[in-house]
Formats: structure tokens, sequence, C-alpha cells
């Protein structure tokens, strides 16, 4: 796609974000118009893609229609290089709009969790709870991730979501604290979506989880947004701005890691270790080679191991990156090589047991090893069952391997394929 291609594009998501926060609204573009001092012509362009350059405008439209900043690509900051802030966050952002504007499959999550990412009014039910208990159902939610129980924790974000937003619509001026849960539980949808194969309604997620995490004015809150952002870009086959906007955030982050908190050392280590993701899927042996080394260093100082952890990073987890960059570069051997010792290593969280068992599943099928791949896709299972078995990259990866295997040497892979409800 050219650039010019690609801006047409990014103009046209824009108008679509627009376009649906007025129809959720229940108002007319007239409504809208009359209420900004504009001409109903002003709204209609904006909704067809023209006229998204004027900062200004896109700033009183989101207000009006409680957009999200990061959904159209904006900061939050009112500071005098806010234009330029602007600039760079829509030059970022970009391809998460081309994505939004393009053709998606069919969801794979409820409509619950997909309402409970868009904009509006928030029901309210019952009176708003107390941060503390918030709190603790965000670490709950998170370890419902950490564990692989993704069915419990599709059901349960919803309402965790639709709590946070009413108690902070309840504190006058905004509340910090709040906008840092709230992004966080963002960030876990993110997560979800992307475990689940829904790229579409993760770009959604993602714009709420930056907007949210700008307003908290966390650190650590913000380096995990643009973490989850980064996964969706590099998903989405975006590696080169991925790896920039790690790279830029962790210029700001990094340094001084014996004077700093572990939830600070687990978050920025977390976001390098995106960074290796994206910089090996676009095959980048230098910058993930230099992301990992950076990992290394702050793992030197914390090691969050378990599932209760608000951020799941250790020099364990350093080490799984490290196999799956190698098996994404197409370097089974060096995979396998590094993936012996962790096999036999106690690691707490299934998710993170499970994705080693993946990882060496593909090095295995790269290799032409077909019953070796089939045996680590069984441990994996028996890990993380829910993981292997709605997983849409690991599914892929069984049909593939019993597709190849032509002359039936794995029987059990066929087997293994018609439990899975994968077609071979």
């Amino acid at each position: 796609m050219s650039q010019t291609a690609k801006g047409h594009s990014a103009a046209g998501g824009i108008g679509e974000v627009i376009r649906r926060a007025r129809v959720l609204s229940g108002r007319s573009q007239a409504d809208v118009a009359t209420e900004l001092g504009y001409h109903q012509s002003k709204i209609s362009r904006l909704e067809s893609g023209k006229g998204t350059q004027d900062i200004d405008v896109l700033r009183a439209v989101a207000a009006v229609l409680d957009i999200p900043l990061g959904s159209l690509g904006l900061s939050s900051h009112t500071s005098a290089d806010s234009r330029t802030d602007d600039m760079h966050r829509r030059n970022f952002l970009a391809a998460s709009v081309v994505a939004l504007a393009a053709p998606t499959p069919t969801p794979r999550v409820g409509i619950e969790l997909v309402q409970a990412l868009l904009p509006g009014p928030v029901p309210t039910e019952h009176a708003p709870q107390p941060v503390a208990a918030l709190a603790s159902r965000l670490s709950q939610a998170r370890r419902l991730f950490y564990t692989c129980r993704y069915a419990e924790l599709e059901g349960a974000l919803p309402s965790l979501i639709a709590d946070l937003r009413q108690a902070q619509d309840a504190a006058r001026g905004g509340d910090q604290a709040l906008s840092g849960l709230l992004a966080t539980a963002y960030q876990t949808a993110v997560s979800l979506l992307l475990k689940l194969g829904d790229h579409g309604n993760a770009w959604l997620a993602v714009g709420r989880a930056m907007a949210e995490a700008e307003r908290s004015a966390d650190p650590v809150v913000m380096a995990s947004s643009v973490r989850v952002q980064a996964h969706v870009l590099a998903r989405d086959r975006h590696t080169a701005p991925a790896v920039t906007l790690i790279r830029h955030t962790a210029d700001q982050l990094s340094g001084s890691y014996d004077r700093r908190a572990p939830e600070y050392l687990a978050a920025l280590g977390l976001m390098l270790l995106r960074g290796v993701t994206a910089a090996s899927a676009g095959g980048d042996r230098a910058t993930t080679a230099e992301f990992l080394a950076e990992a290394q260093e702050v793992a030197r100082y914390v090691g969050l191991d378990g599932p209760e952890a608000w951020a799941n990073f250790s020099p364990t987890n350093v080490a799984l990156h490290s196999v799956s960059a190698s098996v994404v570069l197409g370097d089974a051997g060096t995979a396998l090589e590094a993936a012996q010792p962790l096999m036999r290593r106690r690691i707490p969280v299934p998710e993170r047991r499970a994705a080693l068992w993946v990882e060496a599943a593909r090095a295995y099928s790269q290799q032409g090893r077909l019953a070796e791949g089939y045996k680590a896709l069984r441990i994996a299972e028996s890990c993380a069952s829910e993981d292997i078995r709605r997983r849409p990259s690991v599914l892929e990866l069984a049909g593939d391997m019993a597709a190849r295997d032509r002359r039936g040497a794995v029987p059990e892979l066929r087997r293994f394929c018609q439990e899975l409800g994968v077609q071979v």
C-alpha cells in the first residue's frame, strides 16, 4: 500500500470512529455540529475522512462525543508541545486506524466485552465500589489470564470495566489511580483478544488503554499500555512502528534499575520483551539481540514469577522470549537448545509453561520432527488446556503439522486435530 493510500485509509478510519461514537450517543450530525458551532457539512466531512488533519477540530469532536483521544491518534497533553505530541502519536497509530477501518472477521468474543470497550453512558445499578475492592477484582482478572482461564476472564471483564468507569465518573475531576486501574483492565482485554485472534476489537481496547494510561500519569501504566499497543502492531505485521514505539518509550524509562520498584522494572522489562517479539517478526536480528540484552539487564533486579504478580517478568520470561525469537527467525536448532534447560525448570505460570512447549512444537515442526512436535503440543495442553484449544495460532500449527504428515507416520496428529475441531 502506498503512503498516500495509507493516509486515506487512516483518515477514513478516524471518520468511522467519529461516526460510531455519534451514532452510539444517539445524536445526529446536526446536533453535534450545533453543539460545536459548526455547520453540519463539517461533521459529514469528518465522518467521510476529510479534514481529519485539523487537530483542534478533532479535539473538540472528541470532547463532545466522549471519544478517547488515543482512538483518534491524539495526545492528552496540554503542553506547548501538544501539537508535536499529537503528530508523533498519529504516526504511531496510523497502522491501528487502518486496521479499524479494514473489514474484520466475526468477533471471537462475546458482545458483552465488545460493548464494554465502546464509549457511552455507564449503567449504574449500584453505588460505586471502593478503589481497594476494584483493585482486588482487577488482580483476580490478571490471575485468570496468567492461568489461562479465558472463558472466566471474558465473563469477568465487562462488569469490571463498567464498575471502574462508574467509579471514575463519580470521582469529580477524575482520579489518576482509577485511570491506572482502568488502563490495566483495558490492557488485559487486549491480551485476551489477541490470544483469541480478535485483532479488530484489540485495536479498540488499545485506544482505550492508551487514553486512560495518559490520564493516570503513571509511567508503569504507560509502559504497559505501550507494550500492548506494540503487540497489536506486531501481530498485524507493522513491526517497524512497533519497534520504534518500544525504543522511544524505553529510552525515557531505562536506567537506575537498582533504585526502581519491582512493578516499574516488570513493566519496562515486559515492554522490552515485546520489542523482542516485534523485531524478530520483522527479521531484525540485531535489534532482537539488543532488546534481549536490555531485558536481561532489567531482569537482574526483579523476579516476579508467579501468576499472582501484577506483571509477570523474570529471567525465566526473558529466556522464554529468546526461544520464541529463535523460532521466528528460523533458528530451530538454537531454539531447542535454549529450551532444554527451561523444560527442566519449574515455571509457575501456566501461560508461560504452555508458551514454552508451543514454541518447542514450532521448532520441531520446522525441522520436520512431527512426532516430537505432537508430543510438545500435548505437554502444552496439559499445562494450559484452554490456552491450546482456543488460540487460533496453535490450532493452525496443529493443522499444518497434520497436513504435512501425508504418509500418516504420526496418526495421533490427525486424531488430535479432530479433538480440537481442526479440519485437515
